[in-house]
Parts: structure tokens; C-alpha cells; sequence
């Protein structure tokens, strides 16, 4: 029985990686928020405006520990999901933790890109958003660094580079 939790800050890659190393492995792939949008028929972004952030976070920790019931997975958590009640030990408890390390200069050239699809990110300019993702990562840092494993995410930009990281990412926990 394998369950692996991928943590770290929106543009990391956890999507990214954690698809492809689930396929890989034969395992299934759970976006955390993916899940909760399907349960809830609404987006991250509806229900966080209508419940607030800590309604959301609520809703977020029963997902979480729902997902967290299921064998041979890959489980994206959200950017905060390890920030808040006692998520990070309980994912610690449940499975392998992996924290998706990648440099301040590369999550800022991802989520520009992006910037237009994720409502926190959309009206900040470039120095903004960098001021931005470099707070955030020292608030979070304290949270992601429980994590039973690092893994540096900076080279996820092709098929080539992502299957490397797999290849590691399978190394460095022993699949």
C-alpha cells in the first residue's frame, strides 16, 4: 500500500510530477483540489469567497482526510493544505511526504505565465508578484520543511526533465 502526499507552493509542480510519477508507478492521482471542486461542484476560488478561508481550510482538512483513506496514491495537496490544523502530521502519519523545493526565480517565471488563472496572482505586477511568492514561502516554509522528504522541482519544464525527476523522485523513496 503506497501513499505519497506532494506538498509545496502553487507552481512547484505537483500536479506535474505527481501525474506523471503516479502514472508511472501504476498509482492513482489525486489533485486535492480537483477533489474538493468535484465533491462541491464549485471551484477553490467560489468556495473560499463563499465560506471565507477558514471555512474553506475546514472543508479543505475533511477532504484531505478522506483522500488520505485511499491506497496506492498520489495525492497533490494544495499550496496551504499543510499550513493549517494539524494536516502536515496527519499526512506524515498517513503515508510519504514530499516537498516540492523550487527556487523563488523559477516559481515566479511559472505562475506569470499563469497569472491570469489563479485570482490571488492576477493584477500583481512582476515585482508584486515576486514580493509575493518569496512571503509566502517564508510563512510556509516552517510547514512544508516537516515533510519526511525534499525534493528539488526547479527542472520540470519538458517530457525529458520531467521524467528525470521521476526517475529520482523514485530513487530518493525507494519505489
Amino acid at each position: 500500500m503506497t501513499r505519497i502526499f506532494l506538498i509545496g507552493y502553487m507552481g512547484a509542480g505537483k500536479t506535474t510530477l505527481g501525474k506523471a510519477f503516479a502514472r508511472e508507478m501504476g498509482l492513482n492521482f489525486i489533485d486535492l483540489d480537483w477533489y474538493i471542486e468535484e465533491r462541491y461542484h464549485k471551484t477553490v476560488q467560489q468556495l473560499f469567497s463563499e465560506r471565507g478561508e477558514e471555512g474553506f481550510r475546514e472543508l479543505e482538512c475533511r477532504m484531505l482526510h478522506e483522500v488520505a483513506e485511499f491506497e496506492d496514491v498520489v495525492v497533490s495537496a494544495g499550496g496551504g493544505t499543510p499550513c493549517f490544523f494539524d494536516n502536515m502530521e496527519y499526512m506524515n502519519d498517513c503515508g510519504d511526504t514530499v516537498f516540492l523545493d523550487v527556487e523563488p526565480a523559477v516559481l515566479f517565471r511559472r505562475l506569470r505565465v499563469a497569472k491570469q488563472q489563479r485570482p490571488l496572482l492576477a493584477n500583481k505586477s512582476d515585482e508584486e508578484l515576486m514580493d509575493f511568492i518569496c512571503e509566502a514561502l517564508q510563512k510556509r516554509h516552517p510547514f512544508y520543511s516537516k515533510a519526511k522528504h525534499l525534493f528539488k522541482a526547479d527542472e520540470l519544464e519538458d517530457k525529458k526533465q520531467i521524467q528525470a525527476s521521476v526517475d529520482s523522485l523514485r530513487k530518493q523513496l525507494n519505489k
